[in-house]
């Protein structure tokens, strides 16, 4: 995405404000979450050994960064894309029971990012995880999942509303669902993003379902990984897929902002389906793998939310770097100065 500049920016906060009012909405986000899901918190890893299969490759293209272990023989670790596959395991080791899970704070390094007003070198989010039973395998089950999380959402924008009240809430009351198959007839000269550009402007925010697999053009809407979210099992609507990307529409930089990836988790069938369509069947010999094809792990949902995007969005925010330190080409940092953009 191009570097946006809305020609009539201003900002809602002076920048020590910003910094209160980023806790304000971390703080009222997260507990509402985990009473909305019932989740406990736990303490996460920066970094986790090369070769176990907990690190997440995405939509498999993006690279970890790595490092060598001094003191374990030189041992190779890499920081986590995110912990989809880590918080499951974690499930199990913890015990927890179904109807209940876990959250905590994720932070990762993207070096691949094209660096813009969303994206950036550091990716903060609470990733969550809950277990769940067979019968709860449904899309059914998933949507009921995304209103709970949207709720929160809307209520975390009401208390930003009752501290600031000149930032004035813009999120609707409902999210629309639409399966990427859906997306793709009714646009079908339009990319995957466009089309999301365009269901998002028309409903305010939408929970596109169905990421990964292929649709009827032979394409998928967007990639991901075959080991964690669940993109092949036939779900009641008549498509195929039990996860989905929440995007909404941002108001000051007029395009859609993805606030949420999350699904259904794979089970054992659908990980040697998933696994065999990608072509990388060897992974089944990696001790997350191993341990989730012998049934040694819950059946689980989970997904991860942008701490900074949701900040970003409730505070009314032209660029992402005005709510998180990272580091910016020195050229953008200048032109969003130039607009009243002030990047920390």
């Amino acid at each position: 995405m191009a570097l946006i500049l809305p020609s009539e920016y201003h900002q809602k906060l002076l920048p020590e404000t910003t910094e209160v009012a980023i806790k304000l909405i971390k703080d009222a986000f997260q507990a509402r979450l985990a009473r909305a899901l019932r989740l406990r918190r736990v303490t996460a890893p920066l970094f986790v050994l090369s070769g176990t299969g907990l690190n997440d490759d995405l939509n498999g293209t993006e690279r970890a960064v790595t490092f060598e272990i001094a003191d374990m023989g030189g041992r190779q670790a890499e920081v986590v894309h995110s912990l989809a596959k880590w918080k499951r395991a974690k499930l199990a080791a913890y015990h927890i029971a179904p109807g209940y899970g876990l959250y905590t704070d994720m932070n990762a390094i993207r070096t691949g990012e094209t660096l813009d007003n969303l994206h950036s070198l550091y990716v903060d989010q609470w990733d969550w995880e809950r277990v769940i039973r067979e019968s709860d395998r449904t899309v059914e089950y998933l949507k009921a999942t995304v209103v709970e999380i949207y709720r929160a959402l809307r209520e975390t924008e009401a208390i930003v509303f009752e501290q600031f009240p000149h930032i004035t809430p813009t999120l609707p009351e409902q999210i629309h669902f639409v399966h990427s198959e859906e997306l793709l007839q009714q646009y079908p000269v339009l990319t995957p993003r466009e089309r999301e550009a365009a269901a998002a402007r028309r409903y305010g925010a939408v929970f596109v379902i169905g990421i990964g697999g292929r649709l009827s053009n032979g394409e998928p809407h967007d990639g991901r990984a075959p080991d964690y979210d669940d993109w092949t099992t036939p779900n009641g609507d008549g498509y195929y897929g039990l996860n989905g990307d929440l995007i909404v529409w941002d108001e000051v930089l007029q395009c859609p902002m993805e606030l949420s990836s999350m699904g259904i988790r794979v089970d054992a069938a659908a990980m040697r389906r998933q696994l065999a369509e990608r072509g990388c069947e060897e992974r089944a010999r990696c001790d997350f793998h191993r341990a989730l094809l012998e049934g040694r792990l819950p059946l689980s949902i989970g997904g991860g939310i942008g701490q900074s995007r949701l900040c970003m969005l409730l505070l009314q925010k032209a660029h992402i770097g005005e709510v998180q330190a990272s580091i910016w080409p020195e050229e953008q940092v200048a032109a969003c100065r130039e607009r009243g953009i002030i990047l920390m």
